[in-house]
Order: structure tokens, then sequence, then C-alpha cells
């Protein structure tokens, strides 16, 4: 058997190559090919190529680089038709997967998009495209099964993926530690994997931890950077600033553990916030010009997958932004701020009321643990490799919420714990 997948994110490539070792454990010639990143290759995939050194943001950028994805295109093309692969996973990075997905039904290969893109949240109109080249949605949260089943996709719930690498991942816990006995509360600062993020977010982010230092002096920051590249970067901000600051590369777990609270970049590191149970505010700042454009394109309130799971509305009809003074927002765990304007008085408001108040910390730890006990358990990479391998084996399968019916249950019991 021989599968090709699609996965253009640094995310992405991590749940790849989960998905490739449990596909592998249970069919040991499986034959794994495709776009990907390092640790895909690291567990088996033959990259055709590194994917995720790809990976743009926003419209210009997508234009500028559009040559080279449609070359990448072409060349899968020509591989579906003279070496048929038996099926196609997709995960996440829909700009590109939609062209990947429409060369696969051409040739007659059932495409699965593992991990599906956010379609509910922005232009939920792409919905479409799912429906017309995608045979299997399988969801991260259990929300979207019906939001997808209601617009005609054969949907299925599987769990999220990012708790299966959090409960295998081995940590520092001699690092851990020497951060945590340091004089001083510790804040970690998580400015995001991708350049334009780092860009666009870490010196908000430091003027925020400068007011921070200001009102609690003996407070200190350490910034995790994805990659080494982001660290000179991060070096370079911080030069010149009168901030108790480090900056470590590979060490995100460790220090989201360690640390009292965090100041992080919207994403997917949020899960691994809610999975360490630290208390943390949002940002994802933008230009004018891309905040504008967010409101007609904004489906949803909350830009955050931890506020979203505790939402008794996900999907107003005006979706608006998270006002910490709104009853309607009461319930949300990890405040955030989409915004184009200078965050730095919301940020370090609640840094500053974590870090002074013990009891206003004590109670997001214990909001944040009951929401992990709902959702944060693993299993995914497992569910889906069964899925895949049953569908190619035995044709059309059954929807996975009629084996897993805690998907009903859960959405609700996510709803309630806040």
């Amino acid at each position: 058997m021989k599968i090709f997948f699609s996965v253009g994110e640094p995310s992405g490539d991590l749940h790849g190559a989960n998905l490739i070792g449990e596909l592998r454990s249970r069919q040991a010639d499986i034959e794994v090919v495709g776009y990907g990143g390092p640790r895909m290759a690291k567990a088996g995939c033959e990259l055709h190529e590194d994917l995720t050194e790809f990976a743009v943001m926003w419209f210009l950028r997508a234009i500028l680089n559009l040559h080279r994805f449609w070359d990448l295109v072409g060349r899968a093309d020509r591989y579906f038709c003279h070496q048929r692969p038996d099926a196609v996973i997709l995960i996440d990075y829909p700009g590109f997967n939609w062209w990947i997905a429409r060369r696969a039904k051409k040739h007659g290969i059932p495409v699965f998009y593992y991990g599906t893109p956010q379609l509910w949240a922005w232009a939920s109109w792409r919905v479409q495209k799912m429906r017309r080249y995608v045979d299997h949605v399988l969801c991260k949260l259990p929300f979207e099964v019906q939001w997808y089943q209601e617009r005609g996709c054969s949907a299925t719930y599987l769990g999220h993926p990012y708790f299966d690498q959090l409960q295998q991942e081995q940590l520092d816990e001699v690092f851990v530690e020497q951060m945590r006995v340091a004089p001083g509360q510790l804040v970690v600062i998580l400015p995001g994997s991708r350049t334009q993020e780092v860009k666009h977010n870490l010196k908000w982010l430091l003027k925020a931890a400068q007011a921070v230092h200001r009102q609690v002096p003996e407070v200190r920051f350490a910034i995790a950077a994805f990659k080494p590249s982001l660290a000179e970067r991060a070096k370079v901000a911080i030069e010149g600033l009168d901030l108790p600051v480090e900056v470590s590369v590979d060490r995100t777990g460790e220090l989201i553990k360690a640390a009292d609270c965090a100041m992080a970049v919207s994403g997917s590191v949020s899960l691994e916030l809610l999975y360490h149970t630290t208390p943390t505010v949002i940002l994802y700042h933008v230009s004018r010009l891309a905040f504008f454009a967010q409101r007609f394109a904004r489906r949803v309130r909350y830009i955050t997958l931890v506020n979203l799971l505790t939402a008794t509305d996900r999907f107003p009809r005006e979706a608006g932004l998270y006002d910490p003074l709104d009853p309607r927002d009461q319930h949300v765990l990890m405040p955030e701020y989409l915004t184009c304007e200078d965050p730095t008085e919301q940020i370090s408001r609640h840094v500053v009321q974590w870090l002074k108040s013990p009891a206003k910390h004590s109670e997001r730890v214990a909001e944040l643990c009951a929401l992990k006990d709902h959702v944060g358990h693993g299993g995914a990479s497992g569910r889906a490799a069964q899925y895949v391998l049953d569908a190619l084996c035995s044709g059309p399968a059954k929807p996975l919420q009629t084996q897993f019916p805690f998907a009903a249950r859960l959405d609700e019991a996510c709803r309630g714990v806040a």
C-alpha cells in the first residue's frame, strides 16, 4: 500500500510523523511518500519536497511564491498519474492542498483531510471545495463534525493529534527545575513559529513585558524560539532593553511547564499551554489592512482554540472581538487580542494580575485543569491510522462518531467547564 502525504506547516509535520508511525505499526510494509517536513522524513516518509520550508502567510506572500507551488502541484499530478498511490492524506495548509486534492480526485484517488483547516472560522464558503474534493473529513475538534456534516461532508471526530505528541514528549526535567527555582516569577514569551508572526508580534510582547516588569520588578522572562533563526531575531529585538530576559531554542515545552504564566501568539501552542495548565494571554497583531479585511472573513468570536472549546455560541451572527468586560466572554480562559493597535495595557494587565494575586492565578489554573481533563486525551493518531486503513481495505468506513460516541458528550462538557 502506498500513501501520498501533503503537509505544509511545522505543526502538520509533527502530526504527519505521528500518523505515519501509527500506520506503520499496523501495516509494516506501507509506503509513504510526498510533501512534508523533517519529522515526517525521520518517521519514514520519502520526501519529494520539504514543503514546510515554504510556509507563508497572507495573500501577497502566496502570490510571490505561486510559481513554486504550481511546480509542486504539477509534480504531484504526474506522480498520481504514473504511480497511482492508494490514498492522499492532506494536513492543514488549505490554499495549496485544495489543488492537490483536485488532482487526486481527477485520478480517482481517495482523499483524506486529517486535521481540517478552520473553515468554520475563516471564509466558510471554502467548504464547497471540501465537499467536492475530499472523501473523508477527519476532525480535530468535537464541534467540527456537525458543522461539516450539515454542509454535506463526510466528517468524523478523532480528537486533537497535538495531545498525542504532548503525552509522548520527554521534557528535560532538570532544565524545568532550574527555571522554576531561580529567583523571581517566570513569564514565558511565545512569539510564534513563523518569521512573519515573530516580526509582527514580538515587539509588542516585549513592550508588554517591560510594562509588567515596571509593576513586578522581580519578574523574569524567557523567550521560546521555534528555530535558531528566530532566536537570533529575538536576541536582536532585546538588545538595549532593560529587561531580565533569556532566549532559548527548542525549549518550548520546558519553559511552558516551568512558567508561572505566558504571553503567546495565537496558534496550536494554546493547546500546549492548556496541557500544562499555564495561565496565558494571547496576541495576534496584524496590519491595519489585514485587520480591516479579517472582519469580513472571520465567522467566530474567538481566535484561540481553548476559548472556542468553552464557548456557548461559537458562530454568532456578528462575531465581534473578545472584550473582558462583555458578559458573553466570561467563560474565556485565555484572554485574547486580535488587533492592529498597541496591546501593551491589555496584555500586561492580565499578566500582572496573575503574578500579584495567588488566588487569581490558582483559580485560572483550576479552570484550565478542568478543561484539560475533558479534552487533553491522546489517541487521535491511532484512531486516524485505523480509520484510513479500514477505509482503504474495506471500502467506505462508517463514521467514527458511531464507534467513539464521546464526541457529542465531550462538546457539551467543554461548554460547561468555564
